[in-house]
């Protein structure tokens, strides 16, 4: 039996493509995700969103999960990924890695950083919507989270 959550998911997009994060915000909204979306541009952006550093992120939620470019500026998403999965405060916080590199050495670094799961971003947008439907129903509906601190 699957229980519903009355609360809405925060999910932490990590992405500078502002293309690709406006195809992650419509499959959301396309699969009627039941979620909060942040979104940050780099890994340090995003360490200071999980940090809650500076004015802009003082009030920021824990994600339930985070979804991670890996070729971005200033931190890419392999150096964001080594810090917070060394850090006890939030090594527990899923991340999926949503990219276009579908190299291998990417998949094996991610996962041996601590990455929950590799997803190589579908070109086709009805492709990427089904992808994020699978994402919505796996973390969302069939895995238990751990509760935020």
């Amino acid at each position: 039996m699957l229980i519903e959550n009355s609360q809405p998911f925060d999910i932490l997009l990590v992405e500078d493509e502002p293309a690709d994060a406006h195809l992650v915000k419509s499959a959301l909204k396309e699969n009627k995700v039941y979620c909060h979306l942040h979104h940050v541009l780099d890994g340090r952006d995003a360490l200071d969103f999980l940090r809650r550093e500076g004015d802009v992120y003082k009030n920021a939620p824990q994600p339930d999960l985070i979804l991670l470019d890996l070729n971005m500026p200033r931190m890419n998403g392999r150096e964001f990924l080594s810090v917070i999965k060394t850090d006890e405060h939030f090594s527990a916080i899923p991340v999926v890695v949503l990219t276009t590199s579908d190299v291998e050495r990417d998949v094996v670094a991610s996962y041996k950083l601590g990455a929950a799961s590799y997803i190589t971003k579908p070109v086709d947008m009805a492709q990427f919507i089904d992808a994020i439907r699978q994402l919505d129903n796996y973390w969302f509906t069939l895995t238990r989270l751990p509760k935020k601190s």
